[in-house]
């Protein structure tokens, strides 16, 4: 299948958003539109050359343009929904498309990342097909830098420091009595923790880190599964590289223990959210249009 490009995203992205009850997280977005193109896993376990799944940056980049034009609400709290103009909206045509990327171009790429070019889109009149010279680049955002460089410092952790990196980041996010196993032979376990749901209610997890830019495959989902048969109720695979999509299969299989599954993307947004390791500021976009009415 040929490498679509964040276009072809455009109305998909509204599509599955509509589907899924007018808002969404990211990764209930990238699952659904897979499901409705029925994209082969080439295309899903495809990988940028800077890392990450090339097919959810190109998802992402069609939401950094439909949040542009006020179709998707620009939310930096990890839901993505519908704003008033995009709810009444079900599909655009190509035109519409076109002159969407256009006035975002225009307007807003410039003074968003002034030291990168702006991507280039084709459309091509006979298939629809849309191309983007500027595909591996991230959306651009303010985000983008930071969380480049924390993904650079943590991948340069040595692996103990990692294993202690994901146990401080199970503690921040409520677990309790989280030991590091630096156990080697031992199934791929690096630790275990407690989660505390309420007075009556707790659970042992068993968790694996992953520091590398590669993806995880299906085989090392059911290793770490097996090896945690009969010790925990849950367990945890945490990597800065991706899964595949069988990997993610694998993970919810019918008739066996799930696997929470925490890849690079959802590494970084749990720092965000903990503000771990990351000192917060406040800044702003200019609201052009809230000018239009004193010209």
């Amino acid at each position: 299948m040929a490498d679509t490009r964040f276009a072809n995203y455009i109305n998909p992205a509204i599509e599955a958003i509509n589907a899924l009850g007018g808002s969404a997280r990211p990764q209930e977005v990238y699952k659904h539109i897979a499901g409705t193109l029925n994209l082969p896993d080439q295309v899903l376990n495809e990988e940028k050359k800077s890392g990450g799944s090339k097919f959810e940056n190109q998802v992402a980049w069609a939401r950094f343009y439909l949040a542009k034009a006020d179709i998707i609400d620009s939310s930096r709290h990890g839901v993505w929904s519908l704003t008033d103009k995009g709810r009444k909206i079900k599909k655009l045509n190509d035109n519409e498309i076109q002159e969407l990327i256009r006035e975002v171009q225009a307007q807003s790429l410039p003074t968003s990342r002034p030291t990168q070019p702006s991507p280039t889109v084709i459309v091509r009149k006979r298939t629809t097909q849309y191309e983007e010279e500027q595909a591996e680049e991230p959306p651009p955002s303010e985000e983008s830098n930071y969380r480049g460089q924390l993904l650079d410092i943590i991948l340069a952790l040595p692996p103990d420091g990692f294993e202690r990196l994901c146990q401080r980041l199970l503690r921040e996010s409520g677990f309790q009595e989280v030991t590091v196993t630096g156990r080697s032979g031992d199934g791929g376990i690096d630790g275990i923790g407690i989660l505390q749901i309420n007075p009556f209610v707790s659970f042992k997890a068993l968790f694996q880190s992953k520091r590398y830019s590669g993806s995880v495959s299906s085989p090392q989902v059911r290793d770490f599964r097996g090896a945690m048969m009969g010790r925990a109720d849950k367990g945890i695979i945490i990597t800065t590289g991706t899964f595949t999509a069988d990997a993610k299969r694998e993970a919810v299989r019918d008739g066996v223990p799930p696997i929470e599954l925490v890849d690079g993307e959802m590494l970084l947004n749990m720092f965000e959210q903990l503000e771990l390791g990351l000192k917060s500021r406040t800044t702003y976009d200019i609201d052009l249009g809230f000018f239009n009415d004193f010209k």
